[in-house]
């Protein structure tokens, strides 16, 4: 008898084990940087060459109106790393030389590495970094079991001529064939091939298509034979250039025979630079820096080969939503220890064939240094969004008093028509609204340090 209760004990820990396992998927959560919605091929009538990401987009389920947590690439990232807005997080500006206290991630924030590696995961982390220098708030204290980083700009100067921080040992890449989105997807690759065991999250953070505008030489000519300018033709060739890399990514997925059990996630971190020379993006109005559509909405797509249905969907997710998402889909950790709220919620039943509960409001808010709320801030309120106005991408020196102004994006996506003096009232109720949260955001930014 007890070899028989011995015996069943067995095979029910085996029989739990494997389904723990079915139920554990890889995830890889790649971002892009200042790439536009319109810089993907199948959008711009072939101006530029993303057969990789145009084929994973055919096999996702793409949300038309996804939205980055800010217009910048820092805060952005807070978000999405912790599924706060970012002024909760402490990361509210760019430059972590001029601003360090603006631009680290605070030590009482939980990561979605923290939450994975609690889940049993192997983390790792390969290229943009942004969210903090000195030693507490390096990537290794913040989640990640692996980390092959660029810190920030000053390490990235040049796509040819960079440095990595790999497990805390800066290396110097300075060779002739050194590139850097070619570099990160080498390592996201290799990555994967040394943790196919087991269940892992891999943050692939690239810099392409942010400035310094550099490609190979080679890699721009296609671009100007079709009488683009040279620096539309370069921005293009690098996003090609990442393009390959993730499809070489996707394909030793299948070799190794993971595919299918590896969530892909791809998306920008918000518009593209308005000080890169204009090009096509979809009718959005404005860009980086901006809280119109053009800032802050971004392509975003999500593969599951056999549990994703692929398609389209309009729901308004935000990058805060990827959180409480991978939580439900890889069986984390439902709460935290550290005990912060969440803003956003999960999107998995829109990744089932389901709809999508949405909050009532959706806000951002970003402005250089310490944040001021009456500038470039916004609101979405179902088909409806007030924007208080930008005024600058350098520090605002007072209070703006520009008036907000009304959005309808279900008739209006580009934002051309203000329709603030039809709906007075609607403004009032929206703009309260928005205090409202600035008042309680500002006052969750300045908690006490843990």
């Amino acid at each position: 008898m007890i070899r028989w209760i011995l015996l069943v004990g067995f095979i029910t820990s085996v029989v739990l084990a494997t389904g723990a396992e079915k139920n554990q998927p890889n995830v890889i959560l790649i971002l892009a940087d200042d790439m536009a919605v319109g810089d993907l091929s199948c959008f711009n009538k072939g101006r530029s060459r993303t057969p990789n990401l145009d084929r994973l987009k055919s096999e996702s389920v793409y949300f038309s109106q996804a939205y980055s947590g800010s217009s910048v690439c820092a805060p952005a990232r807070a978000s999405l790393l912790t599924g706060r807005y970012p002024h909760r997080t402490g990361v509210v500006t760019l430059n972590m030389e001029k601003y360090p206290e603006f631009t680290r991630l605070r030590l009482d924030e939980e990561t979605l590495a923290d939450r994975f590696r609690s889940g049993g995961y192997r983390t790792g982390i390969i290229g943009k970094w942004h969210l903090g220098l000195g030693e507490e708030y390096h990537p290794l204290r913040r989640g990640f079991d692996e980390v092959e980083v660029f810190l920030g700009h000053l390490m990235a100067q040049s796509y040819f001529a960079f440095q990595l921080d790999v497990n805390g040992t800066v290396e110097d890449f300075n060779k002739p064939n050194d590139y850097l989105t070619s570099e990160l997807s080498s390592r996201a690759i290799d990555f994967v091939r040394r943790n196919k065991e087991a269940p892992f999250f891999l943050h692939l953070a690239h810099y392409a298509p942010h400035r310094p505008i550099d490609a190979p030489v080679e890699r721009v000519k296609p671009y100007l034979d079709q009488g683009l300018s040279e620096e539309t033709a370069t921005v293009y060739a690098m996003i090609e250039i990442m393009d390959e890399g993730i499809g070489a990514l996707l394909e030793e997925l299948d070799k190794l025979g993971i595919a299918e059990n590896t969530i892909i996630i791809f998306a920008s971190d918000n518009g593209p630079d308005p000080l890169v020379e204009k090009r096509f993006n979809n009718g959005l109005r404005g860009a980086k820096y901006e809280m119109h559509e053009g800032g802050i909405r971004v392509p975003f797509m999500v593969s599951w080969a056999g549990s994703c249905s692929p398609g389209g969907s309009s729901a308004p997710i935000h990058f805060a939503d990827v959180f409480p998402t991978l939580v439900e889909l890889c069986g984390l950790p439902g709460t935290s220890e550290r005990g912060n709220k969440l803003d956003g919620v999960s999107f998995r039943n829109v990744l089932e064939g389901g709809g999508f509960d949405a909050p009532k409001h959706r806000f951002w808010q970003w402005n250089r240094w310490r944040p001021r709320y009456t500038h470039n801030a916004a609101m979405r309120e179902g088909g409806w969004k007030l924007v208080r106005p930008f005024v600058t991408k350098n520090m605002p020196k007072e209070p703006s008093r520009l008036t907000p102004a009304l959005f309808h994006l279900d008739s209006d996506p580009s934002e051309s028509n203000d329709v603030a003096a039809d709906h007075p009232d609607r403004v009032k109720r929206m703009n309260a609204a928005l205090r409202k949260w600035t008042d309680e955001i500002e006052k969750d930014r300045k908690r006490p340090a843990p």
